[in-house]
């Protein structure tokens, strides 16, 4: 009984894992602070415009890191994400370049209404996950290597699709999606939406 006790009030006192993570990246934080006044002479984290580049960057990751936490609490694993995230952003692209560009990689598929590539970009994202997931379910190959193949096929699609040349001259409604605080909105929906659907329901 005593030891049974001993063991209740060890668990009680024991931080949860949320805040753990927490104080790591508090940790991590504080060393580039550091590092930022060693190095550089001045404030790594908190300097505004560095800040908002900061912010930008890991709500895009974010949105990714959502969409594959789904798979790691399955016990699963996902290799491909920033591949595909890859092979999306290309092909949506290619539905959203200006008609003022002169060398548009489609140029049958410029000044297209917003709604479009962003269907588009969808539905690759919705076809490599049903490849995905169709490979691993139906033939038992391990996620890990799977997923390890989506990866170099997505990033060999890749560069077929766009002939190895870069897109750009977008419309600017298409802009508009990735430009200021929207990706962190985005993230933060992202977010909100699966944090109801994991925790509320089965």
């Amino acid at each position: 009984m005593e030891t049974a006790s001993n063991n209740a009030i060890a668990k009680s006192r024991t931080l949860p894992a949320e805040l753990n993570t927490l104080f790591v990246l508090i940790g991590i934080i504080c060393l580039f602070e550091i590092m930022g006044w060693i190095f550089v002479g001045q404030s790594f984290v908190f300097n505004p415009k560095r800040l908002v580049i900061i912010i930008l960057q890991v709500s895009i990751v974010g949105i990714i890191a959502v969409g594959v936490n789904q798979v790691i609490i399955t016990a699963g694993i996902d290799l491909s994400g920033g591949s595909l995230a890859g092979l999306a952003a290309m092909i949506a692209t290619s539905f959203a370049q200006s008609s003022m560009h002169a060398k548009a990689l489609y140029p049958a598929f410029t000044d297209m209404p917003v709604i479009l590539p962003l269907s588009v970009g969808i539905l690759v994202g919705v076809c490599a996950g049903l490849i995905n997931g169709s490979v691993i379910t139906l033939t038992g190959i391990p996620p890990f290597i799977a997923t390890l193949g989506m990866l170099v096929s997505a990033r060999g699609l890749c560069s077929w699709y766009t002939k190895g040349q870069p897109i750009y001259m977008l419309t600017d409604e298409f802009n508009a999606i990735g430009s200021g605080i929207w990706p962190v909105v985005v993230f933060f929906l992202v977010a909100l939406i699966f944090h109801i659907l994991l925790r509320y329901t089965i």
